[in-house]
């Protein structure tokens, strides 16, 4: 099994964001909770795979959100070349996770079945659903589709040695979970089955929710699958910049390491 050395790259922020916005029922505490937002890499030796990919300027205006850089600002900082990454996970279809679909152009991409069935089946006809998706996105996705670069997964899977993909749900239907062993032993890569450390911590769910039970059912799975406590890295929280090191000097709020020790 090879081990593989892990980065989270922060590329946006949303600094309106409030705890009562970040779980279901609020918070009685209304104060700043501001999300980053990430795109993750895993390398081993000459190979490196890419977990989602993010969105670019024009969708941070669209969406509101504070664009930093791109996530191959990132990516190029820690030694990978976009169009030289040969796997990309996408952990679901929602817009801040599979955009920039034209940043690796040589890549497999890895989706969940349960995740296309939703983002292009009956669930989008409703409003409420749809908001979180993108069309461009999706349609981009169905042409890699047709291009013999998507790859689907049901359930467990493994995409390189040391690197398997589990369907979680609860966020989105076909939410899936990256599990990748690194020196620390098994890391779990929540991307959004836990957007903050406290998510889960306190077993309270974000409020963007296909499913409520199985995002509950996703913080137990995911400590089953890690080797320590402190092994799950959460999607949107920026406390993963301060708990982990920079990948390199100069690289500080850019690019942690994950696959080391936290700080402190």
């Amino acid at each position: 099994m090879d081990e593989w050395q892990v980065y989270a790259l922060r590329y946006a922020h949303n600094p309106a964001a409030k705890r009562s916005t970040n779980f279901i029922g609020g918070d009685p505490h209304d104060a700043p909770m501001p999300l980053d937002y990430f795109v993750w890499a895993m390398k081993s030796g000459d190979r490196t795979i890419v977990l989602d990919t993010g969105f670019d300027e024009a969708m941070g205006v669209k969406r509101g959100r504070q664009f930093l850089q791109s996530p191959a600002v990132g990516l190029n900082a820690i030694g990978v070349r976009p169009d030289q990454v040969g796997d990309v996970i996408l952990s679901h279809m929602h817009y801040d996770h599979c955009g920039n679909y034209d940043m690796f152009p040589a890549a497999k991409y890895h989706l969940q079945d349960k995740e296309m069935e939703y983002c292009t089946g009956r669930c989008i006809c409703h409003a409420g659903l749809r908001t979180p998706f993108e069309e461009d996105d999706v349609v981009a996705i169905v042409r890699k589709l047709y291009r013999g670069q998507l790859a689907f997964h049901d359930g467990v899977d493994e995409i390189a040695p040391g690197v398997t993909v589990h369907h979680v749900g609860g966020h989105s239907k076909g939410l899936q979970i990256t599990r990748v062993w690194t020196r620390r032993g098994w890391m779990v890569l929540a991307a959004d089955a836990s957007h903050f450390y406290a998510n889960m911590e306190e077993g309270r769910a974000f409020p963007i929710v296909h499913n409520h039970e199985d995002t509950l059912n996703g913080y137990d799975t995911m400590r089953k699958l890690s080797s320590q406590k402190n092994g799950i890295i959460p999607g949107h929280d920026p406390l993963v910049l301060a708990r982990y090191p920079a990948a390199a000097p100069g690289l500080e709020g850019i690019a942690v390491r994950l696959d080391v020790d936290p700080i402190g």
